[in-house]
């Protein structure tokens, strides 16, 4: 028997291949993920979880970013890509979040293999 309607997705639930297409649709327009690849108009996120916010080398952050304090592990994580403009108030980041809680463990599968 599937999930009911109104259960949630915990972070860890997600599914890296989907994450994958969902980072590449959603998120490649202004990060990259790959070990040593650029900064765009969002960092590099390679490494990213378990990293503190604001600390890719050569981006600009940010003071608000810089000054969160933020580790990023799933749970700040999931919360972040549900609406980050409310969770960091004063990034850049434009992106409006995904609603979907699958969507976001989904993603955050996926940046857990990316290190």
């Amino acid at each position: 028997m599937g999930k009911k309607a109104s259960q949630t997705c915990a972070p860890g639930d997600g599914d890296a291949d989907s994450g994958a297409k969902l980072f590449k649709a959603k998120c490649a327009t202004c990060h990259t993920c790959n070990e040593g690849g650029p900064n765009k108009q969002g960092p590099n996120l390679f490494g990213v979880m378990g990293r503190q916010s604001g600390q890719v080398d050569g981006f600009k952050y940010t003071a608000a970013n810089k000054g969160s304090g933020i580790m990023w592990a799933e749970q700040t994580m999931f919360d972040y890509l549900a609406n980050p403009k409310k969770y960091i108030k004063g990034t850049n980041m434009a992106f409006p979040g995904f609603k979907a809680e699958k969507d976001r463990a989904d993603v955050i599968a996926y940046l857990n293999t990316m290190k």
